[in-house]
């Protein structure tokens, strides 16, 4: 049969991810040192993994709230008043999602009819302008670059604004550049929203992933912006949570209300099971955050070192557990590099132009992996270039 006309052309236009793709290469490959798939390499705490198990025990099987659990979304509450310095009603401010993946459709579909121009900064996270792209949306880049730090930067941004412009997604800390925004450029990048009279979706799942004793500020936290202002979070990243698939949206009651009114016809609750073990997180999983940041941190700096001593520059990103090297002196594609250090030694980074074009020239390296291993990816790299 000739599936061709029958697969939805909004979907058959949509590309596979460029993570993904490329590690359809890495199948079947003995001895790969991973540097690729953005995954704490911790499993979860142990008091976390419990409280699931202690739920299932008590017989904790069945649905929730559409909303999700009311207990944990008081954690919520109380946790984003701390962390972000924004207060949310937990009754009617915070819906609890599949993942923040969930959470960034729910909020794309909530907002925009088709035609509507979605404002993304690239390089970014390989699942943002598909998900614009199914909500009818029309995705906008605007490129962020090395000589910044990968921020995005306030004339960028402005330069992008047409009357057609609905919504501004935001990723700080990002994937895949490790990049943090300046308080004061956030701050300018408000000011636009508001005169431009702009929501904000900000993912901000990375954002306790923070270094060099720098607080976190969310565009959330700003005046003006906690009216129009969707903030996503969750627990893959900070608690090494990914498999319990878990995040969630915090935003005005009108807006949680539209998200909430697709969520609950298209998953009608997230997990139970989930929802315990995101609670007993919350409340008693700091310590064991703080011990995998710590250890990022050292990871972080013994990369960025051993890449700018085997002669490719490369940044320290200020926050998520990614370094994104330029390769470009090298002479090869983002591809040809990938491509040929697997080959060549066996380690698996990402070409960085998966991540949209302003990634050409660069590769995203996850140093969430073990330091040993990391040690002699380097070593491998260093050889690699050296053979160049």
């Amino acid at each position: 049969m000739d599936y061709s006309g029958k697969i939805s052309r909004q979907v058959a236009g949509i590309p596979r991810s460029g993570i993904r793709d490329f590690f359809e290469l890495v199948q079947g490959r003995d001895d790969v040192i991973s540097l690729g798939v953005g995954e704490p390499d911790f499993a979860t705490p142990w008091h976390i993994r419990e409280a699931a198990i202690y739920s299932l025990e008590k017989g904790h099987t069945s649905y929730t709230s559409n909303l999700g659990l009311l207990s944990l979304r008081k954690e919520i509450s109380r946790y984003v008043d701390d962390f972000f310095h924004v207060n949310y009603d937990s009754a009617s401010e915070v819906l609890i999602t599949v993942g923040v993946s969930e959470a960034i459709d729910l909020a794309l579909r909530a907002l925009i009819d088709p035609g509507d121009e979605v404002i993304y900064h690239t390089p970014c996270y390989v699942s943002y302008l598909p998900s614009i792209s199914l909500a009818y949306g029309v995705g906008v880049d605007v490129p962020t670059t090395k000589r910044d730090d990968f921020a995005l930067k306030a004339e960028m941004l402005e330069a992008a604004i047409t009357p057609k412009t609905r919504v501004l997604m935001l990723n700080f800390p990002t994937n895949p550049t490790g990049a943090v925004m300046p308080d004061d450029e956030l701050k300018k990048i408000a000011a636009l929203c508001i005169k431009h009279d702009i929501i904000v979706i900000t993912d901000e799942i990375y954002s306790e992933l923070r270094y060099d004793e720098e607080e976190h500020l969310s565009i959330a936290a700003l005046p003006g912006m906690r009216e129009r202002t969707i903030l996503l979070h969750g627990f893959s990243k900070a608690y090494s949570m990914t498999g319990f698939r878990l995040g969630y949206a915090c935003a005005p009651a009108p807006l949680i209300e539209a998200m909430m009114k697709i969520h609950q016809y298209a998953m009608l609750c997230a997990p139970i099971t989930s929802q315990a073990a995101a609670l007993e997180a919350l409340q008693n999983g700091d310590a064991a955050m703080n011990e995998m940041r710590e250890s990022y941190h050292h990871r972080r700096d013994f990369t960025v070192k051993r890449l700018n001593e085997i002669g490719i520059d490369c940044h320290a990103p200020g926050g998520a557990f990614y370094v994104f090297p330029d390769i470009s002196q090298t002479g090869l594609s983002s591809k040809q590099f990938a491509s040929q250090l697997l080959e060549a030694e066996n380690v698996a980074a990402v070409p960085g132009d998966a991540f949209g074009e302003a990634g050409e020239g660069f590769l995203r390296c996850c140093y969430a992996t073990s330091f040993d291993e990391l040690k002699v990816a380097m070593n491998k790299m260093e050889r690699f270039v050296g053979s160049l």
